[in-house]
């Protein structure tokens, strides 16, 4: 890391020199600024950190040699205080050199899908969609059902929850792929034990400058809303539908009673399903294996399975698996999630670091 530091500062001299000068065009200056204040971003915590071990040591030294019970406590808090304020600057700067998915600080559109397995995978599907809702209520995240086709049953065929919060995308992604669960049905009469699935994919939410859409690409259609929605149901044209003409994508929302904000939060998912598949296309080019679609709700292979008559739920991502499905069908997911961010961000640092 010193030598990094050092090649890093003499870069970081160079084009202060080449800043100050007059010779730089409008252009060249915009690119020559830009890796000055990313080089000093990187600098500045690679000195806090420097800073809080040189302070650590000193801290560590007159603790050894007090002889004040109090003083010595003392030492030893602001020595905690310093370990923890160095870990979240060595994070900072850990983003810094491995870039995460520049969408992961965003909210996301949640979507659930039946899949094989019939009234077993629509009930299923609607599990999956409690356990969600739950682990979003105990996050503080704003979740709402935007859209959801529900079965006789009480199953779910699909729906989309809207997830609002800061860091969504980068904590849900990894749920996108075919979740696998093995149990005996409701409507099993002989007690054997089926294999059902659901899909998930997790969108995150973009921007208007991040997908450009012009009317003259959409067609929108409004009727009665049914289902999940109160009073308004069935009474109000409220509900609507969008069309993406060039791709052929189409979005639903009616869960508000407006039909003005059911059409915002319909582009808004239009366009995360847009730049979602531009992204997926892009990747599957430059991976045969298709490996970098994780999180990208575009996986064919099994993400996770679910043994009930086992207790057990298994993710096939890590490999990690847990004894303990029905704490975890309750919204409790931090283990997993947590696992799976840890995953990620141990597979970054095994690529080349920016400026390296």
């Amino acid at each position: 890391m010193a030598d990094k530091k050092q090649a890093m500062q003499a870069r970081h001299d160079e084009l202060a020199q080449l800043l100050s000068g007059a010779t730089v065009d409008v252009r060249q200056r915009h690119t020559l600024q830009k890796e000055f204040s990313q080089l000093s971003n990187f600098l500045e915590k690679m000195q806090t950190i420097e800073d809080a071990d040189t302070e650590i040591a000193k801290l560590s030294q007159e603790s050894t040699f007090s002889v004040d019970q109090e003083m010595t406590q003392l030492y030893q808090q602001e020595i905690a205080f310093l370990e923890q304020k160095k870990g979240v600057v060595a994070q900072e700067l850990d983003d810094l050199m491995y870039p995460p998915n520049p969408y992961d600080k965003r909210s996301v559109f949640l979507e659930i899908r039946a899949g094989a397995g019939g009234q077993e995978a629509a009930l299923f599907a609607g599990d999956l969609m409690k356990m969600y809702m739950a682990y979003a209520v105990a996050k503080g995240w704003q979740a709402q059902v935007t859209d959801v086709s529900q079965t006789d049953l009480g199953g779910i065929k699909d729906v989309v929850i809207s997830i609002e919060a800061e860091g969504v995308y980068g904590m849900l992604k990894h749920e996108s792929g075919v979740h696998r669960v093995q149990r005996v049905p409701a409507t099993e009469t002989a007690g054997r034990v089926h294999t059902s699935t659901a899909t998930v994919a997790v969108l995150p939410e973009v921007d208007e400058v991040d997908v450009e859409i012009s009317p003259d690409q959409i067609r929108i259609d409004v009727y009665r809303a049914s289902g999940a929605g109160g009073q308004h149901v069935n009474t109000t044209d409220s509900a609507v539908r969008i069309t993406h003409i060039p791709t052929g994508v189409v979005v639903t929302c009616q869960d508000e009673r407006s039909q003005h904000k059911n059409k915002a939060k319909a582009m808004k998912m239009l366009r995360s399903r847009i730049i979602t598949a531009h992204e997926a296309k892009q990747e599957a080019q430059l991976s045969e294996a298709r490996k970098e679609l994780i999180g990208r709700g575009m996986r064919a292979e099994k993400v996770r399975t679910y043994n009930y008559p086992q207790n057990r739920i298994t993710d096939h991502q890590i490999d990690l698996t847990l004894k303990k499905l029905d704490f975890i069908m309750t919204g409790r997911l931090d283990e997993i999630v947590d696992a799976l961010v840890l995953h990620e961000r141990q597979e970054r640092r095994k690529k080349i670091p920016v400026l390296g």
